[in-house]
């Protein structure tokens, strides 16, 4: 059984999915969380979240089980590598991978990370360094390359 649990940040409202052995699912939410149960997964995901947002935390260390094709699962791994403060393109990534020319690829299975933040896909930018897509809206990612690239001083909200 799923335990979920609702965790207000300073980029919006999270909801943090365990399995009951490692965290599955971020996403954001809004309007009045519902009723949720939770578990040691998510309650330790939520203080990494926090210490992360406040700068307190370069890296996380958490059980994680997203869903997704082996495909996503390598591009969800390779994510998990790029260093802190640091971003990457596509094309680049691809080539990290040993799938050079799948930039598009990579970019559709970036769009699917089911633990945004925590699988850093706000890392990934266009190949001139623009911020492309992402799925909590640009200004958050915007927010946390600004966090990051900040040596972890939390950029005004």
């Amino acid at each position: 059984m799923s335990a979920v649990r609702i965790e207000p940040t300073p980029i919006g409202m999270l909801r943090l999915v365990s399995n009951g052995t490692a965290l599955t699912q971020v996403d954001w939410v809004s309007g009045t969380p519902d009723a949720h149960r939770e578990d040691a997964v998510l309650v330790e995901a939520a203080r990494q979240l926090h210490a992360y947002l406040s700068g307190r935390l370069l890296h996380f260390e958490l059980p994680l089980a997203p869903a997704g094709t082996p495909f996503q699962q390598r591009v969800w791994q390779a994510l998990q590598a790029i260093p802190y403060g640091t971003t990457m393109s596509y094309s680049h990534l691809a080539a990290l991978i040993d799938e050079p020319g799948k930039a598009r690829a990579v970019g559709h299975a970036n769009g699917r990370n089911p633990i945004p933040i925590i699988i850093p896909c706000h890392r990934l930018v266009g190949s001139g360094g623009d911020l492309t897509g992402y799925g909590g809206g640009l200004e958050r990612k915007q927010w946390l390359l600004d966090l990051e690239s900040s040596g972890g001083i939390p950029p005004p909200h």
